[in-house]
């Protein structure tokens, strides 16, 4: 269901903390951005003003909020806020920053989740306090972002000025803050590409299997989904490994072998990533304490015999859709 601004609005506006807090900017007013603006405002920060490269982009934002300026140049909004996000696609942003007249004292934020606030030095230099706050989240649309964001986990980095105010919009939001150093955000961000997007790809084969058996691709998730649910429950409720299920976890060599066999004659795609999660798996399993090592050998010889993945020609996928849709698919950025 989709709502009107104003709706969101007046939604939001009820239950609104009326309280001083630091006036803030956005450079950028795509879901991240748009999300943080909403959920800030509601918590009692001032949303001043709102640049984007879509004008319709910053009307949206400044919609959800009162007293929104959108202005025609990031420098507009950095002399109209104190605090500044910058939440641009994550490879324009050194140039952002690098293009504005920062004022001694100013709060400069990215909200990249692999860069660390050294794409921020030219802020730093000219005196702005600098610091980065990422929301561990994931956002396929402004309403699901606003709905997300708050109670989130936040990954901060900044100088002390920086990460005091980063804290306290995190705190504001809810959420569960986690402190990182600049050495550790690439590989914090590959365990989010990690669970989150490769999720979407690990239900998207399950469902092209369903599919080689009749079942068309819609239904094949609805009907996926309760086993999906079910299994984030048990790693919530039981932890890793006890919430491990499943042929490998009890050792089932024989079930494994013949996975592997229909997989090599009928969908030799799909052997590769059979072979590398089983092989996590087992890992798992041999954590859990529930098989042998012999057991887990025998598995083990199993996986690492498949036959080599035959890696996917992308044209065939384009080649189902007409040229309109690949040129938007490979040039789609999720922020504007």
């Amino acid at each position: 269901m989709t709502f009107p601004a104003a709706a969101w609005k007046v939604f939001l506006l009820y239950g609104r903390h009326e309280t001083m807090k630091q006036t803030i900017g956005f450079i950028g007013a795509g879901m991240t951005g748009t999300a943080l603006a909403v959920r800030l405002w509601q918590r009692g920060y001032p949303i001043a003003a709102v640049s984007s490269r879509s004008v319709d982009s910053a009307r949206r934002l400044s919609s959800f909020v009162s007293g929104c300026t959108v202005c025609d140049s990031p420098q507009q909004v950095a002399d109209l806020a104190r605090v500044v996000f910058i939440t641009t696609p994550d490879d324009i942003i050194p140039d952002i920053a690098a293009g504005i007249r920062w004022r001694r004292g100013q709060i400069a934020v990215h909200c990249s989740g692999v860069h660390s606030i050294d794409i921020l030095n030219t802020a730093s230099h000219s005196g702005a306090h600098v610091c980065c706050l990422h929301p561990l989240q994931t956002f396929a649309g402004i309403e699901e972002a606003i709905n997300n964001i708050s109670g989130s986990t936040f990954a901060l980095e900044g100088d002390k000025e920086g990460l005091a105010a980063a804290r306290e919009m995190a705190q504001a939001l809810e959420g569960n803050i986690i402190l990182l150093k600049a050495g550790d955000k690439v590989k914090y961000h590959i365990a989010a590409v990690t669970l989150s997007n490769y999720l979407v790809a690990l239900m998207k084969t399950s469902a092209d299997l369903w599919q080689s058996f009749g079942i068309p691709q819609e239904e094949a998730i609805k009907a996926l989904l309760p086993l999906l649910k079910g299994t984030v429950r048990n790693i919530e409720r039981m932890g890793i490994p006890g919430c491990l299920t499943g042929p490998i976890a009890r050792g089932d060599v024989e079930t494994v072998r013949k996975h592997i066999n229909a997989l090599s004659t009928g969908q030799p795609d799909k052997t590769g990533i059979y072979r590398v999660m089983g092989l996590k798996t087992l890992e798992i399993a041999l954590a859990k304490g529930r098989i042998s090592l012999e057991t887990a050998e025998e598995i083990r010889d199993l996986l690492t015999r498949m036959d080599e993945t035959r890696v996917p020609d992308y044209r065939d996928t384009f080649n189902n859709y007409d040229l309109e849709f690949a040129s938007a698919y490979l040039s789609k950025s999720t922020d504007e």
